[in-house]
């Protein structure tokens, strides 16, 4: 792949094409949704692989406390500290359930790192050591060390040496070419899709990748299924496949969206509180910090996970009896390699062009360093996805429409983890700090993150949830809804992991409900 950054990473030749497929937003249910045309706030991955193939490689786990949040909550502060209109719950599963599957997916993709007293336990070590430490990393361990936090370098699946995994399967060292969030790995050395399991998947000869296959709809008879509908992009001729088993895994909005145009589950109904379909959409609440030095750094070489971390103000890791929300977020520097088109860092009253705002990018381009926090996201009751009652497709369907808006809660971790980030940059002596710690309302337009999460929720109960712990759904036992929809409430981390041990987690009930069909779960 060519490291060409307008192609890839400004005009998204990876992502989908918004002409044929997108959503509709608003902000809440008094405003008109209306599509999005252009990508934005999260980029939408296509092809074979899907955003597999352009993620960081941001490799942490969630917490114990995630799997449990509201049970832990409740235990640590009382009930009353759950917002009424949080609907905040248990995923149906724990921490100690799901290590295996943890350690299994850590296994498959090599993950490079280290072990901290702030992120959860570990019943093995890390495939690989962690990566290289730059000049910027050992400035921030140092900042954080001094002010009492517990720094480490973060969990990679860019590999900071050549690994073989179980299955056979070669990831390469990586080379630092500052190329990985929105481009594809030409060396091989980003542990992505295309060169783990699906080379795996077909070697047994029971795989079979059908590419311009778009799915349109579940045959669903009130029961069970027994196929898909889809349409051949490049003929328009559409064809039924026949199947035993429906296992959905085409990302949050098309999970959500396919389940909804197929009358699979009770879609969710914000006014109600009833249904499921489409419920607990959430993201994550972000907050970052610009400091601006004297030094100079050698900010071309990069990685997309390559960095360090604190996790003393993540998820239940300090005291919230006094704050005025709950959860929180991984504090994080990463040096992922400065590209010309996409970074000009001036400090604040530099002119917007000009000669003076050519020496200042000029000047800092290689003098700035940024912190970011990935704050939890958790659910709003009026946060949620359904069908667009007027906009479609190509092919005529209607399409998803996003509500949401951030909370005061979202507002308030945001607050409290920019004001972390400014502590951290000064201690690491940049002369001037940039932060922003009012985040307003959601706008679907600048870039944020691509953690989208919740619409075909877990749990115990098929009241409040879609699926159950082997992501089998309640209201049709041989459909499994395989991804990050499957997550009650986003953590204060990268979601990818996690949404890989829950896959290792369904493909072992897929297999054992192949031998004797069942609810897996009751």
């Amino acid at each position: 792949m060519q490291k060409d950054e307008l192609r890839y990473a400004i005009r998204y030749e990876l992502m989908q094409d918004l002409s044929k497929e997108t959503l509709t937003f608003r902000n809440d249910q008094d405003m008109l949704a209306l599509p999005m045309r252009q990508m934005g706030s999260f980029l939408l991955g296509t092809d074979v692989g899907g955003a597999g193939i352009h993620w960081n490689g941001q490799c942490p786990r969630f917490y114990p406390y995630d799997f449990e949040i509201r049970t832990q909550t409740i235990d640590q502060y009382g009930e009353d500290r759950i917002p009424d209109d949080m609907p905040l719950q248990d995923w149906g599963i724990s921490y100690d359930d799901m290590e295996e599957y943890f350690a299994k997916f850590d296994e498959t993709i090599g993950t490079s790192g280290e072990d901290n007293e702030m992120t959860a336990p570990r019943s093995t070590e890390f495939p690989t050591p962690p990566m290289k430490q730059t000049r910027s990393m050992n400035m921030f361990a140092e900042a954080a060390e001094s002010l009492g936090l517990h720094p480490y370098i973060s969990a990679s699946a860019n590999l900071s040496e050549t690994y073989t995994n179980p299955d056979g399967k070669t990831i390469n060292q990586c080379m630092y070419c500052s190329f990985c969030e929105r481009f594809g790995c030409d060396y091989q050395a980003k542990s992505d899709p295309l060169i783990t399991v699906i080379p795996t998947a077909l070697e047994t000869g029971n795989f079979e990748i059908r590419t311009h296959s778009n799915v349109r709809e579940i045959a669903y008879d009130g029961n069970q299924t027994d196929g898909v509908y889809f349409t051949d992009t490049r003929t328009g001729e559409d064809y039924f496949q026949p199947a035993d088993i429906v296992i959905l895994t085409s990302y949050v909005m098309n999970n959500t969206r396919l389940l909804l145009q197929s009358g699979i589950g009770e879609p969710y109904d914000p006014e109600n509180e009833t249904g499921v379909i489409g419920k607990n959409y959430c993201y994550q609440v972000m907050a970052s910090a610009q400091g601006f030095f004297d030094e100079q750094f050698n900010l071309y070489a990069g990685a997309g996970a390559l960095g360090g971390q604190v996790d003393d103000y993540n998820a239940d890791n300090f005291d919230h009896s006094d704050l005025d929300f709950l959860h929180g977020g991984t504090i994080q520097l990463t040096q992922t390699g400065i590209r010309p088109i996409a970074t000009n860092p001036v400090p604040p009253g530099t002119p917007t062009w000009g000669k003076e705002f050519k020496e200042a990018s000029a000047h800092y381009f290689y003098r700035t360093l940024s912190l970011g926090s990935q704050g939890a996201s958790l659910p709003y009751r009026y946060n949620y996805l359904d069908l667009d009652p007027t906009y479609t497709d190509s092919h005529g369907d209607p399409l998803l429409r996003m509500t949401y808006n951030f909370t005061e809660q979202d507002r308030n971790l945001a607050a409290h983890q920019s004001a972390r980030l400014t502590e951290i940059l000064e201690e690491m002596g940049a002369n001037e700090v940039v932060s922003n710690p009012d985040i307003g309302d959601y706008n679907i337009m600048p870039y944020q993150t691509t953690h989208n999460t919740g619409g075909v929720i877990m749990g115990a109960d098929s009241e409040t949830s879609a699926v159950n712990n082997y992501l089998q759904m309640w209201d049709c036992e041989n459909l499994f809804v395989v991804g990050a929809s499957a997550f009650p409430h986003n953590s204060g981390y990268n979601p990818t992991p996690t949404v890989g041990a829950l896959s290792y987690r369904a493909a072992e009930g897929i297999l054992s409900y192949l031998e004797d069909p069942r609810p897996l779960a009751e």
